[in-house]
């Protein structure tokens, strides 16, 4: 491939989401280059063992120096930080994008330290396992996926094809959105359903008349996808329910609203409303399998995904 979108790639974080991209990048031959930091020693021995990108640095400064494109791959809580960092050294005519669960908090955090003729656009890859670390990445992880593009208001619109471009290339679809609402949207279909898994995994982790063998050995399809999803990476959903407190505070007094009128319909033992009620959440899923977004095979395919094999 003779023009790509970008010469050189600095990951600034070397977890599952800047691991995968690295894969991608190198199997699309999307860019010359691909640098990256970490904070943690161990993470960076790790990126350099095996060898995740071109070159891995101590710093997020040093990684960054020439780069065309600069993804902050770090927990939310972190962005302000890490920005004022690599302020000084991003070129001109550089693209800063990011991958956080949450945007209206991360342009706050991170547009007040972006220089002139540095071109900030905002995203989220909207792709993810319950894996972290820089060996949990692969290339396919972004195929299919919708990756969420916020751009402030008068961003640069070669800029902004370029990083379209290079997301098409590691086989993701690019998508526009307001940033308050991509943190409701968000609210509804990641940040509270997470909260939830949560919850009911730690309801288990109290029922004293249930014990912690029979939790695990006889978990029915429903928990397991729970545990599944309560095994994310912590520090990064304390910042994403931080930084999108007030959309999923919303959500969640909405959920309690469902939840009791469902109470109320198991105690008066209202089967119709409890089978209609069903029956419409029960297309939601089908509509995600028809929209390419997951399948109906066993482990919602997620054994194919993880061998690098196409779904659907």
């Amino acid at each position: 491939m003779t023009d790509r979108p970008f010469r050189r790639v600095a990951l600034i974080g070397l977890g599952l989401i800047a691991g995968s991209m690295a894969h991608a990048i190198r199997q699309g031959d999307l860019a010359d280059e691909v640098t990256g930091h970490a904070r943690s020693e161990a993470t960076r021995d790790t990126a350099r063992r095996i060898g995740l990108v071109d070159r891995v640095f101590d710093t997020a400064a040093e990684a960054v120096e020439g780069a065309d494109l600069v993804v902050l791959c770090v927990p939310v809580g972190a962005m302000a930080e890490v920005a004022r960092e690599i302020a000084p050294h991003l070129v001109p005519g550089a693209v800063l994008t990011d991958v956080g669960s949450v945007k209206q908090s991360v342009i706050d955090a991170v547009a007040p330290h972006v220089p002139a003729g540095v071109h900030f656009i905002p995203g989220h890859p909207l792709a993810g396992t319950e894996h972290s670390g820089p060996e949990s990445g692969f290339a396919t992880l972004f195929r299919d996926r919708w990756w969420l593009l916020t751009p402030l208001p008068g961003t640069d619109e070669a800029a902004q094809s370029r990083l379209r471009a290079l997301i098409r290339g590691m086989g993701a679809k690019a998508d526009m959105m307001d940033a308050v609402h991509h943190d409701l949207v968000l609210a509804v279909t990641s940040h509270a359903p997470h909260l939830i898994a949560y919850t009911m995994v730690g309801v288990a982790d109290h029922l004293s008349r249930v014990t912690e063998s029979e939790v695990i050995n006889y978990s029915a399809a429903g928990f397991r996808d729970f545990t599944r999803i309560a095994a994310s990476d912590p520090t990064m959903w304390r910042d994403v329910f931080l930084h999108n407190r007030e959309a999923t505070l919303d959500i969640l007094g909405r959920f309690t609203e469902e939840l009791f009128m469902l109470q109320r319909a198991i105690r008066m033992g209202d089967g119709p409303l409890l089978h209609d009620y069903f029956g419409r959440t029960r297309a939601i899923r089908r509509g995600i399998i028809d929209a390419g977004q997951d399948t109906a095979a066993p482990d919602f395919g997620r054994a194919l995904l993880a061998a690098g094999k196409p779904q659907g």
